[in-house]
């Protein structure tokens, strides 16, 4: 009697026979083996050309609906408008043909901003911050295209049957698939999150001019503040010798009893007072350096190669144009425009995000047993998808909500960058035009002050009157040479405030800095910068 157990053994030795008999079969197969054969790979053959069929058609009714925008956003107007019609003080349209800096005549100063808008860390931030923008843009926008994953799998093992013949038999299973996905853009959302990305990489460009402005800019000021330093400290000493000179002629007058000990310490006094002030400017001076060292991005104290020790004459206004060519020439403008069109795109994606989402898949599975026949059995598969939101909390509608509320932002960011420049502006014009006034009557004072000194050192030495007076008109001529030096370096800072505050077109020549780095090379002082 056979029991139930040598049955099912014998029927599983017979199972694994045939499938290897079967496998065999199948490596010796031939084209010609059969007509049957031919009937199924003919009928295959005619499944896959109306597969593919299907799917061009799909794509292509999915490229038609996407044609069809629902949401687009409404651009705000400009507040040109708004705007004054002139500045206060009008030098004819802007033609910004050159570098600025390079209107100072300084081979120093150029290479100074040149090192600068290589080597600062801040600008290099605004570079990287640009090449995040750029590769976001560029995730937004995949997903316009179909999106395409290969699967794959492999198992092989053996099975043993607990029988008295202890056979086994080896397990193959192979597969390998594609799977391709696709969305539809029926109502813009995709195209709008691409847009909006795209804006926010160019807005990001423009933050890379503004902070090369800015840092220009920064250069200058502190060129200039060195200089005015430099120049107090050569007049503090020069000052500190007169004053010597003084004390001698008061001390030899006092040994001949022809004044008090009190002028003798009065002038002492001045004497220390402005020794004292030399180890101030020369502390400024280095400050300034540091801080000139950071914007070249080396670490301070660093030689600067600074040499100048006079201040610059300004040039001539530059042209200012009119209130409304700032929207074009300020890159922190040009930035703001931007972000708040790229905002004004995010509101079309968030209400599009509220409609049914239709989407296609595509399927291709090629498995097989044995690996030499992988390709022979394959199944495809096409499948379209209509995602309706239903329920969210709310949460489709309130982004909608957040991204009205940021665009509101961004308007108002706008019109205040707007206000901004030109405030700026009008702010450089009236600095520098009421400095003039200032210095040229500071320099009035200053030739009345040195009269008045002279008339009352002969007043003195006649015996007409006391020290006092002499003392008086000392320290009022000295305090006023001081205060025209400041003053003269704060015109040039007006002047770098003007080029700054009108922008311009030079930061768009703006390399990234590995290739500015390439550029510059071993440039020498005296050569001009460029970009």
């Amino acid at each position: 009697m056979i029991s139930t157990g040598d049955k099912a053994s014998d029927t599983g030795r017979r199972l694994s026979r045939e499938r290897t008999l079967v496998r065999h079969i199948a490596r010796q197969r031939r084209p010609e083996e059969s007509t049957a054969n031919q009937i199924v790979a003919g009928e295959a053959k005619i499944d896959e050309c109306l597969s593919s069929r299907l799917l061009i058609m799909l794509t292509f009714i999915g490229i038609l609906l996407t044609a069809c925008n629902l949401f687009t956003p409404t651009m705000p107007m400009a507040p040109a408008e708004t705007l004054p019609r002139t500045f206060s003080l009008y030098t004819g349209d802007t033609e910004p043909d050159q570098h600025w800096w390079e209107s100072f005549n300084d081979p120093e100063l150029n290479h100074l901003v040149s090192t600068a808008l290589t080597g600062n860390f801040s600008l290099q931030e605004a570079w990287a911050r640009l090449k995040q923008a750029k590769a976001i843009s560029v995730q937004a926008g995949a997903e316009r295209y179909p999106q395409m994953d290969g699967v794959g799998n492999a198992l092989v093992g053996r099975e043993k049957f607990t029988d008295s013949s202890s056979n086994s038999f080896g397990i193959e299973d192979f597969n390998l698939g594609l799977i391709a996905g696709y969305e539809v853009d029926l109502w813009g959302r995709i195209r709008a999150q691409r847009d909006a990305a795209l804006l926010q990489a160019a807005a990001s460009r423009e933050d890379v001019n503004t902070a090369a402005v800015t840092i220009a800019a920064e250069v200058a000021n502190r060129w200039i503040q060195i200089i005015s330093q430099r120049m107090q400290k050569q007049l503090l000493e020069e000052q500190l010798r007169i004053n010597e000179t003084l004390l001698e002629l008061v001390d030899l007058r006092f040994r001949m009893a022809i004044v008090s000990a009190l002028d003798v310490f009065q002038q002492q006094q001045v004497v220390e007072a402005v020794k004292a002030e030399i180890p101030l400017v020369e502390r400024d001076e280095e400050l300034l350096r540091h801080e000139l060292a950071i914007l070249l991005g080396r670490p301070p104290p660093t030689e600067l190669g600074i040499t100048r020790s006079k201040m610059p004459q300004p040039a001539a206004l530059p042209p200012t144009g009119l209130p409304a060519d700032l929207l074009a020439a300020r890159p922190d403008v040009r930035s703001a425009g931007l972000r708040l069109e790229a905002a004004d795109w995010q509101i079309a994606a968030a209400r599009a995000a509220r409609l049914p989402a239709l989407s296609l898949t595509a399927r291709a599975r090629y498995g097989q047993g044995d690996l030499d026949l992988l390709f022979s059995n394959w199944l495809l598969s096409l499948a379209a998808n209509l995602t309706v939101p239903i329920l969210d909390g709310g949460r489709l509608a309130a982004e909608v909500d957040r991204t009205r509320a940021l665009a509101d932002e961004n308007l108002a960011a706008y019109y205040n960058t707007v206000l901004t420049a030109v405030k700026e502006v009008e702010d450089a014009l009236v600095s520098e035009a009421k400095l003039r006034e200032h210095i040229q009557g500071l320099k009035q004072v200053v030739a009345s002050a040195r009269n008045a000194l002279e008339e009352a050192g002969v007043r003195y030495q006649n015996g007409l009157n006391d020290y006092l007076p002499v003392l008086t008109q000392l320290l009022t001529v000295q305090g006023l040479e001081r205060d025209l030096i400041r003053r003269q370096a704060d015109l040039l800072i007006s002047r770098v405030q003007l080029h700054r505050a009108l922008g311009g077109t030079w930061p768009q020549e703006l390399t990234p800095f590995e290739m500015q780095r390439e550029n510059i090379g071993n440039r020498s002082p005296g050569e001009s910068s460029q970009g």
